[in-house]
């Protein structure tokens, strides 16, 4: 007897499969197809375009447990979700889903006509008579290689051969090259069982764990001296870490060379992105291009102003020409006055008439999403004094109007609005949104925070640098300090932190990079040095670099 299904609704009550069936027409259930769809490595990013569109359309979705928490939220909300182990491979709850008319996903790990179970499920949708088609998915056998910089062949006419770690006793030695999947388990067995089969012990031999992702670890030696080589690079040989590829063969030389994502510059660090979640998508995107691992810590909130009657009049002034201009000092106002326009149903032309200053390339772009291109944007110091130093004095006879609109934090500084008073500006200071201090963190991220689990902070103003100390202590010393400009670094000296990296212009693109080429600086360095490659968090005392 088949064991009962493991189904759940996403975002709505789990309903089996079959209990549709009545509520569909002959029409829907002659529509109704099984699509085996490869879902790589289970990161999204690696699925094809025809994957993610079936996802996103699926009916039923039949994954195991660790796919469908990847790739879950893929899923439109009526979709039904069920577990392939429950399953135990048994394709009827596909059959049955596509008879009534549905389109039932099968997603499996990598590809599913490479070592998977796909073959015969589809041979009985196609004994049962049901439609089926077959997505191609990225293989660990190809992909993990080529994460790690192991080109499987170096022209047309190369030979690769794929096998499991179970049949390596087996494989006569040749010329190609050899990828071997489940590798993690005895790496050592492994290599003496390629030397018993004839292969030569200095036959290039590498392996990776956890291929595609921030923890992937590549090692390279020979065949004869595995156990020496995984000892001298950390490898303990009693415990795998991860599932893991082998690559035997010439082409493995070609790896100290072509290694392009552990090589990254910030490779596997783990980086705390401490601002509110808005802003901190972007910064988490540059991280992750660079391999670093983000996390996000709100440590500031953004709230309305507590009385909505200055921003109502300012709105007012603005639709009725009293401001000659805006200055926008951050992303924030932007989005408080964006939002004021679309609560009245107002829109980017009712800025007609008025000029725009922005204090930097991120509020300029936030202006520009809004419809609005910004008149003046400061080229060298994008901050409020950069600005001030940017801003034309008024002038009786080009400027019909005097006044200016600052909206602004509730906790903004006066000396913007000091110099344009000194310009001969009337400026009205209008609190456009409150800064209030978040929540503290769960306790496992304030300890990291302390205890130096971080290898990197980035600050990117001083109330994050005194909201963070507020909510979860000083970042332990071997934390790298990032900071946005001068001013921010100032406060995070007030506080007893060492500023490692300054960005060159007040933008997070620019602190990324700048958090980037310091990495890039100690992995040079460490190089150079003949030392092991360690991130700053593995540099505490008794932090050790071992996969286990």
């Amino acid at each position: 007897m088949n064991p009962t299904p493991t189904t759940r609704k996403v975002g709505r009550q789990t309903r089996p499969a079959s209990d549709k069936a009545g509520a569909r027409t002959a029409d829907a259930r002659v529509a109704g197809w099984v699509a085996f769809v490869g879902a790589g490595l289970g990161d999204e990013s690696l699925l094809t375009v025809r994957a993610a569109a079936l996802i996103a359309r699926a009916d039923l979705v039949v994954a195991s447990q660790w796919l469908g928490e990847r790739l879950g939220h893929l899923l439109k909300p009526d979709a039904t979700l069920a577990d392939s182990d429950a399953q135990l491979q048994d394709p009827k709850l596909l059959i049955r889903a596509a008879k009534a008319g549905q389109l039932a996903v099968r997603l499996l790990p990598g590809d599913p006509f490479l070592l998977g179970n796909a073959a015969a499920e589809a041979g009985a949708c196609a004994k049962a008579r049901v439609p089926f088609e077959v997505v191609p998915g990225v293989s660990a056998a190809t992909a993990v290689p080529t994460y790690a910089g192991i080109p499987l062949t170096t022209d047309a006419s190369g030979e690769v051969r794929i096998i499991h770690a179970s049949e390596a006793s087996r494989v006569l030695a040749t010329d190609g090259t050899l990828v071997i999947t489940g590798a993690e388990n005895g790496p050592v067995d492994l290599g003496k069982m390629l030397l018993a089969a004839g292969w030569a012990e200095d036959t290039p031999f590498a392996i990776t764990w956890n291929g595609t992702t921030t923890e992937q670890h590549t090692v390279v030696g020979a065949l004869g001296s595995m156990a020496a080589d995984l000892k001298a690079a950390g490898v303990s040989l009693l415990t795998a870490h991860g599932p893991a590829v082998a690559v035997v063969g010439d082409s493995v030389t070609a790896q100290a060379a072509l290694s392009w994502f552990e090589t990254k510059p910030l490779f596997g660090w783990r980086v705390l992105v401490p601002r509110t979640k808005e802003q901190a998508d972007e910064v988490c995107d540059l991280l992750r291009a660079r391999g670093a691992v983000p996390e996000q810590v709100p440590t500031i909130a953004v709230e309305p102003p507590r009385t909505p009657q200055q921003m109502e009049r300012a709105v007012k002034g603005l639709v009725t020409g009293r401001y000659q201009w805006v200055g926008f000092t951050s992303v924030n106002a932007v989005r408080a006055i964006r939002e004021k326009f679309e609560e009245y149903g107002l829109d980017a032309r009712a800025f007609a008439g008025v000029k725009v200053a922005a204090v930097g390339a991120q509020t300029a772009s936030a202006l520009r999403a809004f419809g609005i291109m910004p008149d003046l944007v400061p080229e060298g110091d994008q901050s409020a004094e950069g600005l001030a130093d940017a801003w034309p004095a008024y002038d009786e006879i080009l400027d019909p109007i005097n006044r200016v609109l600052l909206p602004r934090a509730d906790i903004a500084t006066e000396g913007l609005l000091t110099r344009l008073t000194e310009l001969g500006w009337e400026a009205e200071d209008v609190t456009a949104y409150r800064t209030v201090r978040a929540a503290p963190p769960p306790a496992p991220i304030r300890e990291a925070i302390k205890g130096g689990g971080f290898d990197a902070v980035l600050f990117t103003s001083s109330s994050t640098v005194r909201n963070l100390i507020g909510i979860a202590g000083k970042p332990h010393a071997v934390t790298v300090i990032a900071v946005i400009g001068p001013q921010t670094a100032k406060t995070a000296a007030e506080f007893g932190l060492r500023v490692d990296v300054v960005a060159a212009k007040p933008s997070v693109s620019a602190l990324v990079e700048a958090l980037a080429a310091h990495g890039a600086a100690l992995r040079d360095a460490a190089l150079e040095a003949g030392e092991p490659l360690r991130k700053p968090s593995e540099r505490r005392r008794g932090a050790r670099r071992r996969i286990r």
